[in-house]
């Protein structure tokens, strides 16, 4: 019997001393990454501009149309498709395949559209459905750049860079 128990105060002593290595361990490490995906995204990053702005636009206004078929996969909301059209231009992406790839694998831009993975051809068939539209949320960015005194809009300046001429006014943004 006195064997016995000195067995388990043995085992006991070993348990906690395995468990005070564990607390001292735990005390120790830091995660590899961010907890979150919000975390991982600075507080001064573009995209939270980019998502402040487009959820404080009346999408309506912008004639930004939302078709919802019946029978097929729900649309996705405008207002996301112009988070990734201004993260598009602010960061000179032009190609929609490029695009979509960059939503797979880009964590800012997976916590700009909240996990969403749009097609190419959806995001194109966007851009060509809604030209107007977008025209005119790209002239509300300017309107509030203007207005936050971002940009003057009197001079315009190049750096010895070749600048090609655009003939049709409607083909500009």
């Amino acid at each position: 019997m006195k064997n016995l128990s000195n067995n388990f105060c043995n085992s006991l002593i070993f348990y906690i001393f395995r468990y005070q290595i564990y607390q001292r361990n735990q005390q120790k490490s830091t995660p590899a990454f961010a907890l979150s995906i919000d975390d991982a995204i600075g507080k001064d990053n573009e995209n939270r501009l980019i998502d402040l702005f487009v959820n404080s636009l009346l999408l309506s206004d912008f004639g930004c149309t939302f078709d919802f078929v019946e029978n097929r996969r729900p649309a996705y909301l405008p207002s996301d498709l112009l988070k990734l059209f201004n993260y598009r231009y602010l960061n000179r992406m032009r190609f929609s395949r490029t695009l979509e790839k960059e939503c797979s694998r880009n964590i800012e831009l997976t916590c700009l559209l909240k996990g969403l993975v749009p097609d190419h051809n959806t995001i194109a068939n966007f851009r060509k459905n809604n030209p107007k539209s977008i025209a005119r949320v790209f002239r509300a960015t300017v309107q509030l750049a203007i207005h936050f005194e971002l940009i003057g809009g009197s001079l315009v300046a190049g750096d010895s860079t070749k600048l090609r001429a655009q003939k049709l006014r409607e083909k500009q943004f």
